[in-house]
């Protein structure tokens, strides 16, 4: 079996955090087999890990020596033929994947073992002898220890704690399954299923690449998989969209004139264009001559790389069960980052309001994490708020703000723009000149623009008689059918349903409709004097 990721990767520890790969000078079933056990159980979320058989680690550094040990050719069938047997020792059966690898001109077995779907797992303290005792393993650090007392009682807990993105869908088919979406991630990932993707079963792909879960009776296709590999992830997941609205005036100061642009698509789709846009529309670098230096000051209104962070961890943390956009406001102030919903409730809102790191024991979904950072979009776990701060220092810009609500129902991140450039406006003392490619240069690669196709690339103006249009829509379907609820109508005019709430109050507020009878169960009626 081909590896979904790129060997070197694993061996620098370069895409993969250091507690999720071990290495093995040589073919030892008895601790390999208490890391196996650990990786199955998932202890912390992390995602499993991989083992790999034939390398020697520097005991100072941590890291793979090189060349590697590598294990004989004549063995390797043998050692393939044991995990057979011990592979049945695991309580329950686990099956991890294999892959004979080349590396420095000698063969090293990878052992990849993903996060179990029928955790908590169990193994022989010794794999080879008869009769062994059984016990629990889980990671600490780059350990595996026997879990015991109250992480053995969370460990049991998390039977029904599987992560939404390697959850199984019934509603997920293989056609939905972009060959040419997947294609592309495995080929910019460096692995060898790039090669097998025209000759091999689109089905055969997706179960080496751990796509699959469920019995061989009932197969059904994981929720990441739609996630990284439909072209329209919104069939399954409603508002899996990015909206960024601009207010080239500021929102307070006058909230009729914006502009709104909708991204959808595949995860790295929407990070893609969104990112593009924000280049080309938004992110302009300053120059400011100071007296008596040969050289000019240069800053940027945004950094490029915090302000791609914030987008991509925004996608990464979404509940994808909740239908909400992620929702981008673009002010002269600044730039602000909704999510739904708000941190898990395991860090404190101090250490949220502090905003130097926001370290989570759960992750919503850990396995798109890893697919993103294999496509270097993001970084190691917990890394995204110290990332943003960096790159803000780095350019001058004050640091980022991140607020939530007490019901941590939504997480709000605020970008301030770089002060040089309001005191720019303030004096003129500054020039501006924007290095990244022109809206018109760019339109060509993006989507385009419409509200119902699902994509969207060029900037609409948007008014008070958009917004009439929009209460009208929403008149005409309550007109239709009474009894008709926000979220029917936000998925018929493929509105927000926060968008559709608003539209409902201006309504109200005007006289023009009212509720009779209760939320659940009552209707409205549109009141005379506006058929008049």
């Amino acid at each position: 079996m081909a590896l979904a990721i790129n060997i070197n990767d694993l061996l620098n520890k370069q895409k993969i955090e250091s507690n999720r790969i071990e290495f093995k000078k040589g073919w030892n079933p008895a601790s390999i087999y208490h890391s196996m056990c650990a990786f199955a159980n998932d202890f912390d979320d992390i995602g499993g890990g991989y083992i790999i058989v034939g390398v020697d680690t520097d005991d100072n550094t941590g890291m793979a020596i090189r060349p590697v040990e590598g294990v004989p050719m004549e063995k390797i069938d043998g050692i393939l033929q044991e995990m057979v047997g011990y592979n049945n020792k695991m309580a329950p059966y686990y099956l991890p994947r294999t892959s004979v690898e080349e590396v420095d001109g000698k063969q090293v077995i990878v052992i990849w073992c993903p996060a179990g779907s029928y955790r908590p797992y169990s193994v022989p303290v010794n794999v080879t002898a008869k009769g062994s005792k059984e016990y629990f393993y889980i990671r600490s650090g780059t350990s595996s220890i026997e879990s015991k007392g109250e992480a053995l009682v969370e460990l049991r807990e998390l039977a029904n704690r599987v992560p939404f993105d390697e959850r199984g869908n019934s509603d997920i088919q293989l056609e939905d399954i972009s060959l040419v979406l997947l294609r592309d991630y495995l080929v910019k990932v460096g692995s060898r299923l790039a090669d097998d993707v025209v000759t091999t079963p689109l089905s055969k792909i997706l179960d080496q690449m751990e796509l699959y879960t469920g019995p061989k009776e009932n197969r059904l296709i994981r929720n990441v998989a739609a996630m990284m590999f439909c072209e329209n992830p919104s069939n399954f997941f409603p508002y899996t969209q990015i909206d960024v609205v601009t207010f080239p005036n500021g929102k307070m100061k006058d909230p009729n004139n914006f502009t709104e642009v909708t991204f959808k698509g595949s995860v790295p789709q929407m990070i893609k264009q969104t990112m593009e846009y924000i280049k080309s529309n938004v992110l302009k670098e300053n120059v400011r001559k100071i007296s008596g230096r040969q050289e000019a000051e240069r800053f940027w209104n945004y950094p490029y790389d915090a302000i791609e962070e914030a987008v991509v961890n925004s996608v990464y943390h979404r509940d994808f069960l909740q239908h909400e956009p992620i929702e981008i406001t673009i002010e002269p102030d600044g730039i602000s980052i909704l999510n739904c919903p708000g941190p898990d409730r395991s860090i404190s809102k101090e250490d949220i309001e502090k905003g130097d790191m926001l370290k989570s024991r759960r992750y919503r979904n850990r396995r798109l994490g890893d697919f993103l950072k294999e496509l270097d979009l993001t970084e190691g776990r917990s890394t995204g708020v110290p990332t943003i701060q960096a790159k803000l220092a780095e350019n001058g810009s004050p640091r980022a703000i991140f607020e939530t609500t007490d019901d941590r129902l939504t997480f709000l991140v605020t970008i301030p723009v770089h002060q040089g450039c309001t005191e720019s406006s303030e004096t003129g003392e500054f020039s501006s000149e924007r290095t990244a490619k022109s809206s018109e240069t760019s339109s060509g690669t993006q989507p385009k623009s419409s509200k119902t196709d699902g994509f969207s690339s060029e900037t609409t103006p948007k008014s008070s008689e958009r917004k009439q249009k929009s209460s009208e829509r929403v008149l005409d379907l309550i007109r239709q059918k009474p009894s008709i609820s926000a979220a029917e109508i936000a998925m018929m005019i493929d509105m927000s349903s926060r968008g559709v709430e608003k539209q409902i109050k201006r309504l109200r507020e005007e006289g023009i409709i009212r509720r009779i009878g209760a939320d659940f169960g009552g209707y409205w009626e549109i009141i005379t004097k506006e058929n008049e």
